[in-house]
Formats: C-alpha cells, sequence, structure tokens
C-alpha cells in the first residue's frame, strides 16, 4: 500500500483485507490467487490467516515438458521423425503455455509447406492431401526458432549453434571449459555424488579476436544450455536503481530458463575498481547487485556466468575472488 499512489488501491486493499479477516465465520470458503510477482503483493495479504499458503509454480523441468508435449501433440498426425524427448531437452524455459504454442505452431509449418498443393476453391480436401497433413520434425525445428520462452522474452536469448570443433586450437581452454561447465551439466547426477559443483563464474581474458565469445557461446551449444548474451556498457542507465535492476532481471530470468549460461561482454566497463577513482556511483552500484547476485548463486541449479574482458587488471578484485 505504500507503494501506490492512488486512493483507490489503498481503500481496495483494505475492503480485501477485511473481508479475508471474516471468512472464518462464513463457513466452508477458500480464496485461490495468483499472480507472477508475489513480492508486488501488499504483506499484510500474506500473513497467516489470510493468504496462509503459497505455492510456487515452477518452470516445468525436462520432464515436464515431455509431458505437457505429449498433452498437446497427441492429437496431432505427427511423423516418425519426431522425437518428442528431442524437443523437450533443447526447450528449456518454456511453459505449458509455450509448449502449446509450439505445437499449434509447428502444425502451422505444416500447413504452409501445403499451401501450394492445395486448390483453395474445392469444398473439401481430397483423402490424399489429407494424408499428406503429417507435422514433421522440420517443422518443430522451425517452431523452436520462431517460439522463445515467455519468461526470456525482455532478454536477449540465444540458441547457439557452434561446436567444439568449429573453435579453432585452444584445445586447453576447451578443455577446462568442459570439465568446469559441459560435464557437470550433462551429468548432474554424477557430479552431486562426487560432492562437486559447478563454478559460479569464468573470466575469459586475453586480446580482442581471440574468440572468448565463441568460446562461451560454444559451451552453451554443448551443454545443451540457453545463451543469455549481455554487453556491459548497454546495463549502465542515467537513471537511479535502473542498472542494478536490469542486473537482478537478468539473474532472475536466467533462473527460469536453467540450464542457461550467462555471458557479459566487456564486464571491465561494469565492474571497475571501487575506489580507483574512475569509476562512477552507477557502477559502483553495479558491482554490489552483481556481488549480491553471484553470492545468491549457490541457489540455482544449472546457472553459469561466464564474462569476457581483454583488461582483467580493471575488474574489481571482488569479482576476481574464489566463490
Amino acid at each position: 500500500r505504500e507503494e501506490v499512489t492512488g486512493e483507490v488501491e489503498r481503500r481496495v486493499v483494505s475492503q480485501m483485507l477485511s473481508l479475508m479477516d471474516g471468512l472464518e465465520a462464513r463457513g466452508k470458503v477458500i480464496v485461490i490467487a495468483a499472480t507472477n510477482r508475489p513480492n508486488a503483493i501488499d504483506p499484510a495479504l500474506r500473513r497467516p490467516g489470510r493468504f496462509d499458503r503459497e505455492i510456487e509454480i515452477k518452470v516445468p523441468d525436462k520432464k515436464g515438458r515431455k509431458d505437457i508435449l505429449a498433452i498437446h501433440s497427441r492429437n496431432m498426425p505427427l511423423s516418425d521423425d519426431v522425437n518428442v524427448e528431442k524437443i523437450s531437452s533443447v526447450s528449456h524455459g518454456y511453459v505449458g503455455a509455450d509448449l502449446e504454442y509450439l505445437c499449434k505452431e509447428a502444425a502451422m509449418k505444416c500447413l504452409r509447406r501445403l499451401l501450394p498443393e492445395l486448390n483453395m476453391e474445392e469444398e473439401k480436401l481430397p483423402p490424399e492431401t489429407l494424408d499428406k497433413l503429417i507435422v514433421n520434425n522440420e517443422d518443430f525445428q522451425k517452431a523452436l526458432i520462431e517460439v522463445t520462452p515467455s519468461g526470456m522474452r525482455e532478454v536477449f536469448i540465444e540458441n547457439p549453434d557452434v561446436k567444439w570443433e568449429e573453435v579453432g586450437g585452444l584445445e586447453d581452454v576447451k578443455r577446462e571449459l568442459q570439465e568446469a561447465v559441459e560435464w557437470p551439466m550433462k551429468y548432474p547426477g554424477l557430479y552431486d555424488k562426487l560432492g562437486h559443483k559447478m563454478p559460479r563464474g569464468i573470466l575469459l581474458h586475453g586480446p580482442s579476436g581471440t574468440g572468448k565469445t565463441l568460446l562461451a557461446k560454444a559451451v552453451a551449444t554443448q551443454s545443451e544450455a540457453n545463451f543469455v548474451s549481455v554487453r556491459g556498457p548497454e546495463l549502465l542507465s542515467k537513471w537511479v536503481g535502473e542498472s542494478e535492476r536490469g542486473i537482478r532481471e537478468i539473474f532472475r530470468r536466467a533462473r527460469q530458463a536453467s540450464p542457461c549460461v550467462v555471458f557479459f561482454d566487456e564486464i571491465d566497463s561494469i565492474a571497475p575498481i571501487r575506489g580507483a577513482g574512475g569509476e562512477t556511483a552507477v557502477t559502483e552500484r553495479v558491482v554490489s547487485q552483481l556481488l549480491t547476485e553471484l553470492d545468491g548463486m549457490e541457489n540455482m541449479h544449472g546457472v553459469v556466468v561466464l564474462a569476457a574482458t581483454n583488461r582483467p587488471d580493471m575488474i574489481d578484485p571482488a569479482l576476481l575472488r574464489p566463490g
């Protein structure tokens, strides 16, 4: 209530509070509410006696996506080359509505593919034409390019297609990235058993043009993870609090789309050494927010941060310490 400006909103909240307090006398009445921004709700509504229980409906995992795809594609004529298991493994971050739209878009791709063969003047389609209306794997692959996860639409997300073989040389670096990121993401059960944790962040440094961005994309491709690319200077805003909000939003979206590789290019532009005299109030706040988010990554499974710079000496030392 403190954050709203209108008197109407305050009165509505107060009325709702008093009505919910009187629910017990009304007998078998239960109130169910839904939101995607629980922290924007008045805290008085979230205390015991009002909304006693909060249930978080998370973004579905691979098994959940497979089940949802099976439901939405069960009445579709599918080709033998359509592998629902494979589609579910590459559709990270997709919620139920996204997967429903994905199936519809794949069906539309199939229809568009056959449109030149259809005679629109005929009232009924001949059986031989109907037999051709089969959704194949290519239709789904094209639909995957167009349908982006709803949780990631405000963030630039890529599905990179860069294999290790396409990165020339750098064998030691590739091996290190495989051991640090790719294998823990692909075989989490094995690494959990060994007590090995994936690093929260990895800094790639070297002169411009040496393949730092390409390596980051290759890591995401080989790990079958989403790839969120962030250019450092684009995060900085002249408005107070906007840059920090941008950092928080990136990590929140990455959590929703896990497994995910978050790549900060030119990180030295947003995380310079504090107290050196060249930084601004904005960059100081950004560094603090970045440190907070990285410290909170312990509970974020399947998310790793990669950063690139050609000036590692300019980065705040707090970001370079272990952990």
